[in-house]
């Protein structure tokens, strides 16, 4: 006898902090249980046979109702329970994450001699997501840049964008950023607020994200993906050099596009292969 339920979310992962309410056809409230570590509720509790309203909820997400029948045996088999964000919105699931540098890229573009672009990325970074469980708009980023990582494929240019006239990577070797607050913007897309801190000035920052799929990965893990972008300005971070040439046109451009591509996996600890 007893109730049995699965409560997920809609791609799958369980919603551990669930409750399920079960009352009687005049409303009244016959079983109370929580479910467990993997979203299952297992509650041996005897009820009469006969129909009942099942009504699961969890912090965050929308409450869902369904009817079911307990037999004559006192058994109710709910079924799986798909629960939607409050917000209509999706993460992954709570708890933290780590950025994988290998299957992750920090690139920027910048535009040179106003005909093309010149495209550069960092190879040493660093990086932890929070998912909050209870509020999704509570979770946090961190991340840490290596300044003197920058490679633009081009060993002279890097030495220059290494110097006091650009990112001063003996005085400044760290380039950080901490968000301090998340806006759904979509069913998918998020508004990721923070401060970014680079040679040696802290402005405010927000990176258009994209949360593209969660799931297994080779080693036994999980993986997320996000796809995230912004624009900086040098002159907001103290980095004014230029080169006008004769036509006026400034040498490097003042505006970069930052683009991040980020696998970040499951828990505290990376894959070793």
């Amino acid at each position: 006898m007893g109730l049995t339920a699965r409560i997920r979310t809609r791609d799958g992962w369980a919603v551990s902090h669930a409750v399920v309410t079960v009352a009687d056809m005049t409303g009244a409230q016959v079983l109370r249980a929580e479910a467990d570590a993997e979203g299952a509720v297992r509650d041996a509790t005897p009820m009469e046979a006969g129909a009942y309203t099942v009504i699961v909820t969890a912090v965050g997400y929308a409450p869902a109702a369904s009817s079911v029948i307990v037999t004559a045996r006192g058994r109710a088999e709910v079924g799986t329970v798909t629960l939607a964000r409050q917000d209509g919105t999706e993460l992954p699931p709570p708890g933290p994450w780590t950025v994988d540098p290998v299957h992750s890229s920090v690139a920027a573009v910048a535009r040179h001699l106003g005909i093309s672009s010149v495209h550069g990325r960092f190879t040493e970074f660093s990086g932890a997501i929070e998912i909050a469980p209870d509020d999704v708009t509570k979770s946090r980023v961190e991340a840490v840049i290596l300044a003197a990582s920058i490679d633009t494929g081009n060993g002279m240019r890097d030495g220059h964008l290494k110097s006091p006239d650009f990112l001063d990577v003996e005085r400044f070797p760290e380039i950080t950023f901490r968000s301090t607050g998340l806006t759904a913007t979509g069913s998918d897309r998020w508004t990721v607020h923070g401060e970014l801190g680079m040679h040696g000035v802290v402005r405010p920052v927000d990176l258009d994200l994209a949360h593209l799929g969660t799931g297994p990965d080779p080693w036994g893990g999980t993986r997320a993906a996000f796809r995230a972008t912004t624009e900086l300005h040098r002159q907001d971070f103290a980095m004014n050099y230029n080169q006008v040439l004769q036509a006026g046109i400034a040498a490097i451009g003042t505006t970069l596009k930052v683009e991040l591509d980020i696998q970040a996996v499951r828990g505290e600890s990376l894959p070793t292969a």
